[in-house]
């Protein structure tokens, strides 16, 4: 591959990969006010928690529609449309007058947001496939995991001179800034006779293919399952850094911002190694490094354990999602390109749907313990493990993988 086309993989993985932090960054933006918006409000942790989980179910739910509009319609006008939504609706947030207006308006702006992840990650697959696909997803990747090593900490700076009114300001700047690459640098990438035809009831048949596609479930719940964890630690952390540790919402930003490294090295470690050691192995290492580090993140809550001995398994078993995420990818995608879209929608949206299901069950025993975030991480990284052994695994000779 020549200088000109590197930069010009480089370039496009750039762009999508901005898309894919509008997610991290709607959701983890404004993590580090959770504590003044129950005082704005004056309101409980549970139903700021709450505007956390409408803002997942959004991101998951609107893949499924947006996954499949962009088969449709293909990718560029699908997208247009929705930066515009979320410009609105971010600005909507800000102004919000209570905090179910505010719970309203997430699920919205999670619903406009998600046509980043799902369509940068369909376009992905219109252009590669196999080990080329592994590769350039992970440096998809590599951009779209500096959302939450980023957004916590740009979080914590605009609160550091205004309210938290002052985030949700800056993200629809984000937005506008997106409507604009949308508009002017983004090329459509499915042409028309590749586009799946406007059926409501075809574009169901398509999700019921690919659920009683085996192996394509096996993926996309070890995926899942696994990432829904991660928004449990998402969903808990605020309050157990800053409530049980007493961290500022500043050391809260660094240390959450941290494991954007981690999911990085996670990724990247599959991009780099996808000739040498196949996507099956990375994705089994993945799953049983997960287990291994939500038993310790365990064990340290149940001890009451010191800040450290929390904070390292949590970066290992972030680290663990980017393995699994990279690795499973690219195995569910490998047969679905005459649906990509779909295929992506499905792998997006069963991380959100679940990440809403566990993220109020972290508080369902106060603020001030950690246990059921450990308890919730093993869950799903057992979990995980079992749906890849049980639906996914297969026989080396008959993957893709060398």
């Amino acid at each position: 591959m020549t200088n000109k086309n590197n930069q010009h993989v480089f370039r496009l993985a750039l762009l999508l990969g901005l898309f894919s932090t509008l997610g991290p960054f709607t959701i983890d933006m404004y993590l580090p006010a959770f504590p003044e918006i129950v005082k704005q409000f004056e309101t409980s942790a549970s139903l700021v928690q709450l505007s956390l989980t409408a803002c997942l179910l959004g991101l998951g739910t609107g893949q499924l529609v947006m996954g499949s509009l962009s088969d449709v319609y293909g990718r560029r006008y699908p997208l247009l449309i929705s930066m515009a939504v979320y410009v609105a609706v971010s600005l909507a947030c800000a102004f919000s007058p209570n905090i179910w207006m505010l719970i309203a308006f997430r699920f919205v702006q999670g619903f406009a947001a998600s046509a980043g992840i799902v369509i940068s990650r369909a376009i992905a697959r219109d252009l590669y496939s196999g080990h080329e696909l592994t590769k350039f997803f992970s440096l998809l990747l590599l951009v779209g995991n500096l959302g939450p090593l980023v957004a916590p900490v740009t979080g914590s700076g605009v609160l550091s001179f205004t309210s938290w009114v002052g985030v949700f300001i800056a993200l629809a700047l984000l937005g506008i800034y997106l409507l604009t690459m949308t508009k002017w640098r983004l090329q459509e990438t499915l042409p028309s006779d590749r586009r799946r035809p406007s059926n409501f009831v075809e574009q169901l048949r398509n999700y019921g293919m690919l659920l009683q596609d085996r192996q394509f479930l096996g993926y996309m719940l070890a995926q899942g399952i696994m990432i829904a964890g991660v928004f449990a630690y998402v969903s808990g952390t605020p309050f157990i850094y800053q409530n049980i540790y007493g961290a500022s919402p500043t050391v809260f930003a660094l240390l959450f911002g941290s494991n954007g490294i981690s999911l990085i090295i996670g990724s990247q470690l599959v991009g780099r190694m996808s000739h040498r050691v196949s996507e099956h192995t990375f994705l089994l290492f993945g799953l049983g490094l997960a287990c291994l580090a939500s038993i310790t993140v365990l064990m340290v809550a149940l001890a009451h354990g010191p800040l450290f001995a929390l904070v390292i398994p949590l970066f290992v078993f972030v680290a663990a999602i980017g393995i699994t995420s990279t690795a499973a990818f690219p195995l569910a995608m490998e047969s679905q390109g005459h649906m990509a879209g779909s295929a992506a929608a499905l792998l997006g949206v069963i991380p959100f749907l679940l990440g809403a299901v566990v993220s109020p069950l972290v508080g369902i025993a106060g603020e001030d313990t950690a246990v059921p975030l450990g308890v919730i991480i093993l869950l799903t990284s057992a979990a995980a493990m079992l749906a890849y052994f049980f639906l996914a695994r297969r026989k080396p000779e008959h993957a893709y993988s060398s």
